[in-house]
């Protein structure tokens, strides 16, 4: 008999809750502007801290109508195998065990190890 209950309604699709009576937390509404020059509204509340850059539809950097442009960042350099390297022998230490190396395969004493 549970079946019938839920006849003539959507489940999940329309709320059976009306709006009368609700009021709304006070917005602010903030304007961002897009190098490419789209324009985003989006509404935050009044004690929310508005961000100065919102990432735009295009996947640009829009940034916050009459704000403060922010400062980038310094980024620093990603590290590459060569630098990490680096860091644990000199390149007078990698020379030599290159030679070693070379020397091995050219003589056939390098084994190399077979994949499974």
């Amino acid at each position: 008999m549970s079946d019938r209950s839920l006849r003539g309604t959507r489940l999940g699709g329309s709320s059976m809750e009306s709006e009368e009576g609700v009021e709304l937390a006070p917005r602010q509404l903030a304007v961002y502007d897009c190098p490419a020059g789209h324009v985003t509204k989006l509404p935050f509340s009044v004690e929310a801290e508005v961000p100065a850059v919102w990432e735009c539809q295009c996947g640009a950097e829009a940034v916050l109508r009459d704000g403060e442009v922010p400062q980038a960042k310094a980024v620093k350099p990603a590290r590459t195998h060569w630098d990490m390297l680096l860091e644990r022998r000199s390149v007078d230490d990698l020379e030599v065990l290159l030679q070693e190396r070379l020397a091995k395969l050219r003589n056939g004493t390098l084994h190399q190890r077979r994949s499974a």
